[in-house]
C-alpha cells in the first residue's frame, strides 16, 4: 500500500458526503447491566480536534495513537489520537497539529493536512471533536509528552483493514461495565471515541483499491 495513492484517494473522497454515524454506530459502547453512566451537560460543547498522522513504513502505512496519563478526568488512561481543545481562534487542522506537536513531538510545520472526518461529539468530556487527516514524507521522530502521554502506539492502515479488525468484549470503564466493539492496535484496546473516529476512516477506505 502506498501512501501517494492512499492520499490522492483521500483528497477526493473526503470532497464527498462521509458515512459520519454510520461508520460510528457499529463501535458504540453500551452498558450492561442496570448501572449506566449519565452524563446532564449543560454548556454547548467545546470545540477540539485529533491528528490521523499518516506515514509510510515499509509496505504499511501507520499513523501514532497515544495512551494518555492516568488523572482525575473522563479519558484517564485512554488510548487516543493525538489531540486537544482548541484554543483562540484557531481552525480544526491548527488545532491538531499543534496539539501533535505537544504531545507526539511532531513539529507542526512538517505534516500536510489531506482533509477532515466527520465531527464527533464526545459525550463525556461534552467536546465536539474534527479528526483530521495528515501526512508526513518519512517515518516520524516521535517524543512522547511525559505530563500528558504515558506511551505512543503505533497503528496499522492494513491491519485497521483486515475483515477481522474489529472485536467485542465487555471492559470496565470506572466503575461501568461496558460491552465495547474495539480494535486492538499494538497489544492495546482502542474502543470508544477514538475507534468510532478510526472506523469511518476504515468505512471510507474500504473502497480504496489497493
Amino acid at each position: 500500500m502506498k501512501l501517494e495513492k492512499v492520499v490522492g484517494y483521500l483528497q477526493e473522497r473526503l470532497s464527498r458526503p462521509l458515512p459520519a454515524g454510520a461508520a460510528h454506530e457499529l463501535m458504540r459502547a453500551t452498558a450492561v447491566g442496570n448501572v449506566r453512566p449519565k452524563f446532564d451537560h449543560t454548556n454547548p460543547p467545546r470545540t477540539g480536534s485529533v491528528l490521523v498522522l499518516l506515514y509510510q513504513d515499509g509496505n504499511d502505512i501507520r499513523f501514532p495513537l497515544i495512551r494518555r496519563q492516568e488523572y482525575a478526568g473522563a479519558h484517564s488512561g485512554q488510548i487516543s489520537l493525538p489531540g486537544g481543545k482548541s484554543e483562540g481562534n484557531e481552525t480544526s487542522s491548527e488545532t491538531a497539529l499543534r496539539e501533535a506537536e505537544e504531545e507526539v513531538g511532531v513539529k507542526r510545520d512538517l505534516p500536510t493536512v489531506v482533509g477532515v472526518l466527520s465531527n464527533f461529539l464526545v459525550i463525556p468530556s461534552n467536546f465536539m471533536i474534527t479528526p483530521v487527516i495528515a501526512t508526513v514524507s518519512s517515518v516520524p521522530t516521535f517524543k512522547a509528552d511525559p505530563y500528558e502521554v504515558a506511551g505512543i502506539i503505533s497503528g496499522s492502515i492494513a491491519s485497521l483493514l483486515d475483515a477481522t479488525a474489529i472485536h467485542r468484549e465487555e471492559i470496565f470503564a470506572g466503575q461501568y461495565k461496558m460491552m465495547a466493539p474495539h480494535f486492538k492496535i499494538d497489544g492495546a484496546i482502542v474502543w470508544g471515541a477514538t475507534a468510532m473516529m478510526l472506523n469511518e476512516l476504515r468505512v471510507v477506505l474500504e473502497d480504496f483499491d489497493c
